[in-house]
């Protein structure tokens, strides 16, 4: 859904489980990746696939709470052009989440956000800074792109990019 090749920038994979997916974001051109995790396990599988895949100098990991570490990562003064949330289902605060980001100034202008969550629950098309560019459902996962567009919320602007990708 997103991709296919990236032309560098910075990611971050909150939330990061195996850390597959900032994994794949590196493989596929992003520069840096930064890996969130609050479990030891996830950040032992972490380490050792940045290892296998020969990408650990591109990377990050943090064992840490999602909003201890969002703030971290502000007062470090990261940028990110690429996010990945993917919260455990019981969580319906992704939206939260990315508003946070916003009011850290975490986020570069149009910059990507990849949301996964549970399919049964859903969240708004548009919010903030914040537009739905694109929504899949995969039986019990669905997953949505953001754009993120702070100035034209500023300004008063659709915060929709001319190169929208086709709602599914």
């Amino acid at each position: 859904m997103v991709g296919p090749y990236f032309e560098g920038g910075t990611a971050l994979d909150l939330f990061a489980g195996s850390g597959g997916l900032g994994i794949e974001a590196l493989s596929r051109g992003m520069d840096k990746a930064v890996f969130v995790d609050l479990e030891s396990k996830s950040i032992e599988v972490i380490r050792m696939n940045l290892k296998a895949t020969k990408l650990e100098d591109q990377a990050a990991v943090y064992r840490n709470d999602a909003g201890r570490a969002l703030k971290a990562l502000a007062k470090r003064g990261t940028t990110f052009d690429l996010v990945f949330l993917d919260p455990p289902y019981r969580m319906k605060n992704g939206h939260e989440l990315m508003l946070t980001m916003h009011e850290l100034e975490l986020l570069e202008p149009e910059a990507t956000i990849v949301l996964e969550y549970e399919s049964k629950h859903d969240y708004p098309e548009q919010f903030g800074p914040f537009e739905q560019t694109r929504k899949a459902l995969y039986g019990e996962t669905a997953v949505s792109i953001y754009y993120y567009a702070p100035e034209a919320v500023e300004d008063g602007e659709s915060i929709t990019p001319e190169e929208e990708a086709p709602h599914d």
